[in-house]
C-alpha cells in the first residue's frame, strides 16, 4: 500500500473512531443526566467534544491533502467516515439539549 493511501486510511479510520467515541460519550452523558448526575453528564459531554475535535483534525488532514492537489479517493469508507462524523455532531447537539431539559426538571423538582 502506498504511503499516501495509508495516510488516507489513517485519517478515515480516525474519523470513524473519534466519531463513534463522541457519540458514545454523548449517550453516556444523557444516561447520567437521566439519573440526576449532572457532574458526570458534563464530563461526558466534554469527552464528546474532545473526540469531535480529534475527528475534526482527521477531517482537516484530508481536506488539506485535497487542497494541495493530492486527491483523496472517495470510497465507501470515506463516505462512512463522514456519516459517522455528522451523526456524532448531531447526536452531541441533541444530547446537550436533553441534558438541559433534565437539569431544568431537576431544578423544578427542588422548588
Amino acid at each position: 500500500m502506498a504511503e499516501e493511501q495509508e495516510q488516507d486510511l489513517e485519517s478515515i479510520m480516525g474519523l470513524i473512531v473519534a466519531g463513534g467515541n463522541a457519540k458514545s460519550s454523548a449517550f453516556e452523558a444523557i444516561r447520567a443526566a437521566k439519573e440526576g448526575d449532572f457532574e458526570t453528564a458534563d464530563a461526558k459531554m466534554k469527552e464528546a467534544n474532545d473526540s469531535l475535535i480529534e475527528a475534526h483534525n482527521s477531517q482537516t488532514a484530508m481536506l488539506t491533502q485535497e487542497a494541495q492537489g493530492n486527491h483523496v479517493k472517495v470510497g465507501l469508507l470515506t463516505v462512512h467516515s463522514q456519516d459517522h462524523l455528522m451523526t456524532a455532531i448531531t447526536f452531541r447537539d441533541l444530547a446537550g439539549e436533553i441534558i438541559d431539559l433534565y437539569k431544568r426538571l431537576a431544578a423544578d423538582d427542588k422548588k
